[in-house]
């Protein structure tokens, strides 16, 4: 495992959400128990957790914490299979099995923002794989990131499509009363045999929403990204309905639809399963992603129009800047390549 690419000593060819971390510092473990069978959890001890996005990236934020690397959710259009690549890991099962957990992440965390040159920006999490994956229940290095983050009252926002958050309510709630904090639940189609088949390890649709309806019954605005809205699987009229209806029923405060895009790493395994389970529908994805990562923006509009309509229809809407507490929707795209928000 090229563990060396990400030491301090590998000098300018980092990635640039890589952890830094040293080489000797690696300590890889299996658990027995059935939640975790399978899964091979290698833990380091980083060198540093907030992360600057890249410069050309669109994100409306521009930093991130992310404890961990690989994710048990096991979704199969997932962007971040490409970052495992950096590590001579699989970025098929490999991703989904072998996982990095910088066990130390709240204390750098706090150090960080306890740095005079820190200057108490927006901080994201969950924005290239699940914090609240399987694993947070065993490590649960969440709870002493919001800490640090509450104790600095410094603003943060967290995606995920884990019902783990709830066990962090509190934290939450006292987090939001001292700084500005955005909580999204990513929620792309209430479909059964597509959840079942394209993001097996997480939580059903239906209890994802019963978190957001949770966090907003404790008076914590949740928004739904509705991603991925996946072309000829759960993009037909009466897919979008069922999903929009049931997020404003949730008590979500905001709704934004993204469209799946297909990056390097994450293509090649998406297209994979889709050879497996609907291979009719291969060549139709191939004409659809001829120029690239993302759907055509005639698609993509087509999408975020039907999903807008329904969400005024039943009382909710696409998140709008300056909306407080919440993650900002991502800015419009240029062509011919979008950058979209997206998890894992």
């Amino acid at each position: 495992m090229r563990w060396e690419n990400l030491t301090v000593e590998s000098g300018g060819n980092l990635p640039k959400d890589a952890a830094l971390f040293g080489a000797d510092a690696v300590t890889t473990r299996t658990f027995d128990t059935p939640e975790f069978r399978g899964i091979t959890f290698h833990e380091i001890r980083a060198k540093s957790i907030v992360n600057r996005v890249p410069g050309a990236s669109r994100m409306p934020f521009e930093w991130t914490v992310n404890p961990y690397r690989g994710c048990t959710h096991a979704c199969v259009y997932c962007f971040a299979r490409k970052t495992h690549s950096y590590l001579d890991l699989d970025t098929g099962l490999g991703f989904d099995s072998q996982i990095v957990v910088k066990v130390n992440a709240p204390e750098l965390l706090r150090r960080h923002l306890g740095s005079r040159r820190w200057l108490g920006d927006h901080i994201a999490m969950g924005t290239n794989v699940d914090c609240y994956q399987r694993a947070e229940g065993r490590y649960q290095l969440m709870p002493g990131i919001i800490a640090a983050l509450r104790d600095h009252a410094n603003p943060f926002s967290i995606l995920t499509k884990g019902t783990l958050i709830l066990r962090d309510l509190d934290l939450l709630k006292q987090a939001a009363a001292v700084t500005e904090v955005g909580i999204s639940v990513s929620v792309g189609f209430t479909d059964h045999e597509l959840w079942r088949t394209v993001e097996p390890g997480t939580p059903a649709p239906e209890r994802r929403l019963d978190a957001v309806r949770t966090l907003s019954e404790h008076g914590i605005d949740c928004g739904v990204l509705m991603a991925p809205v996946i072309p000829f699987l759960g993009d037909d009229p009466s897919q979008l309905r069922a999903t929009v209806r049931a997020i404003a029923a949730s008590g979500a405060t905001s709704v934004t639809p993204l469209v799946l895009h297909l990056r390097p790493g994450a293509r090649e395994w998406f297209m994979s399963w889709l050879a497996h389970h609907h291979p009719y529908l291969v060549r139709r994805y191939e004409r659809l992603y001829a120029e690239g990562a993302y759907a055509p923006k005639w698609y993509q509009r087509r999408i975020t129009r039907q999903v807008h309509e329904l969400a005024e229809e039943y009382g909710i809407g696409p998140t709008r800047a300056g909306m407080p507490r919440r993650i900002p929707a991502p800015a419009e795209p240029a062509a011919p390549e979008p950058t979209q928000l997206t998890l894992l």
